[in-house]
């Protein structure tokens, strides 16, 4: 059944090559590079894996069976969802190699200093937005208004775009901080990890901790890896998740919870601890959105183009409404093959599903395309001098775009973190005039020379 589902064992082979890609590279793209492996192989193997083996009728409240692949039948379904995604992990996996050979071909490269860590006025600034954002957290989930994964509006947009600095806070700071003491960089790397944990269960949504546990990672790849950085890594992403679930099950109702147990049941009993973690990887879902559409038949060029280019615009400088990619697809792709009429939601719709909705293959091949530069772009990113490139680096390490989003979701998600961006150089000219204006102040009082009063800004 598996060894006969030719798309499945392409996708394998592919993501092996990125593998082997990523062990060739060095530094936060190999980080990566493994990253959007095992994300894609949870979504594209291991899901389809589970549904091929256990092959469960679909049943109200279950995900992970869809209905639509239950009707064509599991072993012929998958295999024609699948098909379009095995040739574009063959794309994606080829482009990378390709680069990581390139790469090696021009010798070994000494370990890349990254300017911005320690800075001090980095740090400042990332400790402000950390300060800022959290508070528009607490007072989103005191007001009942912090929303969920998937929703197509918050409650309160002016809370939701000022918690997003806090995320550039606590990455930034996971990434950058460089504490003297071993001890205060684990205090450190603990509170800001434990906050993440606790956003993603007010919120609902895998993408905090995996994001903490991501930023983790890139971290130790700046400072260099050893056998305990290694676990301690995978014990931060095995605790996330089993944080998540436990988090999430005091929330949850005991009617909920039966209604959960009853799903689950369907399942034999080894598979059941990992249909939670299943649930969150569902780009099977888009895949198989893409198979009950014609390709080109939801937006043409031009829009494609048009969206792109709006998404980098704040909304409040454009007449009418931007698209949003992940409305759009659930409302227009997801709403070709099930009925939507009663739900609003955004979908995370993935590179290559996207890719071959708009154009077929032709649309893969520019959607991967997309994705690898985007992907090395970031990886460079972060050792910028300048603070713009770094602060858009941090922030796609922990909203997921080159794993989850294709071209339009990623622009979306990039017009939104300007905003926060500007924010954030706003607050950097705060606390670079603040630590001057300090500089000003004590360099001559450690000096021994008195300072008069109301004379600081003459010394």
């Amino acid at each position: 059944m598996l060894i006969g589902n030719t798309p499945l064992m392409i996708i394998v082979a592919a993501l092996v090559t990125m593998v082997i890609a990523a062990l060739l590279l060095s530094g936060v793209l190999r980080v990566l590079l493994i990253a959007q492996a095992v994300y894609w192989g949870m979504s594209y193997v291991a899901r389809p894996v589970v549904l091929l083996v256990v092959q469960p009728a679909a049943s109200f409240g279950d995900n992970v069976a869809d209905p639509r692949l239950v009707a064509l039948g599991y072993d012929r379904g998958i295999e024609a969802a699948l098909t379009p995604v095995a040739f574009g992990l063959v794309v994606y996996a080829l482009l990378l190699l390709g680069y990581a050979l390139w790469s090696r071909r021009r010798g070994p490269r000494p370990r890349r200093p990254v300017p911005l860590a320690g800075d001090p006025n980095m740090m400042g600034t990332l400790v402000v937005l950390y300060a800022l954002g959290t508070l528009a957290r607490l007072a989103s989930v005191a007001s009942g208004s912090a929303g969920a994964a998937g929703e197509v509006a918050s409650a309160s947009p002016v809370l939701s775009l000022l918690a997003m600095p806090a995320t550039l806070g606590a990455v930034g700071l996971i990434v950058l901080a460089r504490p003297e003491r071993n001890r205060d960089t684990m205090l450190l790397l603990g509170f800001l990890v434990l906050g993440e944990l606790w956003w993603t269960t007010a919120i609902q949504s895998k993408t905090p901790v995996l994001g903490a546990a991501l930023a983790v990672a890139v971290r130790f790849a700046l400072t260099g890896w050893t056998r305990d950085k290694v676990l301690g890594i995978g014990a931060v992403s095995v605790a996330g998740i089993a944080g998540f679930d436990w988090l999430q099950s005091l929330k949850s109702t005991p009617y909920l919870r039966a209604q959960a147990a009853s799903v689950d049941a369907a399942y034999p009993e080894p598979v059941r601890p990992f249909l939670s973690l299943l649930r969150r990887f569902d780009l099977l879902e888009a895949a198989t959105d893409a198979y009950f559409i014609e390709p080109g038949s939801w937006l043409t060029p031009d829009q494609v183009i048009t969206a792109l280019a709006r998404s980098l615009v704040p909304g409040q400088l454009l007449p009418g409404e931007k698209l949003q990619a992940g409305t759009a697809w659930a409302t227009d792709v997801r709403g070709a093959s099930v009925d939507m009429s009663q739900v609003s939601v955004s979908l995370a719709e993935g590179s290559i599903p996207e890719g071959y909705v708009l154009g077929g293959y032709a649309g893969v091949v520019i959607g991967v395309v997309f994705t690898a530069i985007v992907l090395i772009a970031w990886s460079r990113a972060l050792y910028a001098r300048h603070m713009v490139p770094v602060l858009f680096g941090i922030g796609l390490i922990e909203v997921p775009v080159v794993f989850e989003r294709g071209m339009l979701g990623t622009a979306e998600t990039l017009g939104k973190y300007l905003q926060v961006v500007v924010l954030a150089w706003m607050v950097r000219l705060a606390v670079g005039e603040w630590r001057r204006h300090r500089e000003r102040t004590t360099a001559p009082v450690a000096a021994g020379v008195p300072v008069p009063v109301g004379s600081e800004g003459k010394q």
